[in-house]
């Protein structure tokens, strides 16, 4: 892994991807809709993203507010299309009626991708039993992520799984990276770098003005500050 703590930020244009991108984050994180808790963006928001910065992205495959997968065709014919379009990394996770993962779904998005770099979302937050989803998905191809907060109360609730799970990393199940987000603060990061979670994600954090308002290049740079001398 890299020693610089990578920085993820949620863009929903390309206003925000050149705001991000200047401020210092690494990634981008693209989405629209933040009202559904973020879905996936038009082919033509990606590629005007995709012109506009040279940082990597990591595009939302979720159609519908909640974990439930719906229309599985559909995502699977807009993760094609997005592929063919350029992308070549990508967020998705989701969970069945009784809180589990929908292995079946995740499968059939996961064999459009080809390969392609992954993550699997907050899902994680809301599923009856983290330990055994990591294990259901240890084995699928282009998994590296983990986008979690620890609880899906945020960050602050579920700090104490946060560190347990990062002393677990290498363990099956536990190989991929911990990105932690969801109602991330600055004053969490000297404890999680202390337990070695070296990537962090961030929304609202990136605009202080609220989602009616772009990224804040500002905003981005202090928590890069933060990082870096962490």
């Amino acid at each position: 892994m890299s020693k610089r703590a990578v920085l993820e930020v949620i863009a929903l244009d390309a206003e925000d991807a050149i705001a991000a991108q200047a401020g210092g984050a690494d990634r981008l994180e693209l989405v629209t809709d933040m009202a559904a808790d973020g879905l996936t963006p038009s082919v033509a928001t990606f590629t005007a993203i995709r012109a506009a910065v040279d940082i990597d992205l990591r595009v939302m495959l979720r159609l519908t507010d909640g974990f439930a997968a719906g229309d599985v065709d559909r995502l699977v014919r807009t993760a094609g299309e997005l592929r063919a379009a350029g992308a070549d990394q990508f967020v998705l996770g989701f969970l069945d009626a009784e809180g589990g993962v929908d292995l079946a779904a995740v499968e059939r998005v996961v064999a459009e991708l080809d390969g392609s770099p992954w993550t699997f979302h907050r899902a994680l937050d809301h599923t009856a039993d983290r330990d055994a989803l990591r294990k259901q998905l240890a084995d699928l191809p282009g998994l590296d992520t983990y986008l979690t907060a620890g609880a899906a109360t945020g960050v602050e609730d579920g700090l104490p799984t946060l560190l347990t799970e990062a002393a677990r990393a290498g363990e099956p199940g536990y190989e991929q990276r911990i990105l932690v987000g969801g109602g991330l603060e600055l004053t969490h990061v000297p404890q999680l770098l202390a337990a070695r979670i070296d990537a962090f994600h961030i929304g609202g954090a990136a605009r202080p003005k609220g989602w009616s308002h772009p990224v804040s290049a500002k905003a981005v740079e202090e928590w890069r500050r933060v990082l870096n001398a962490g």
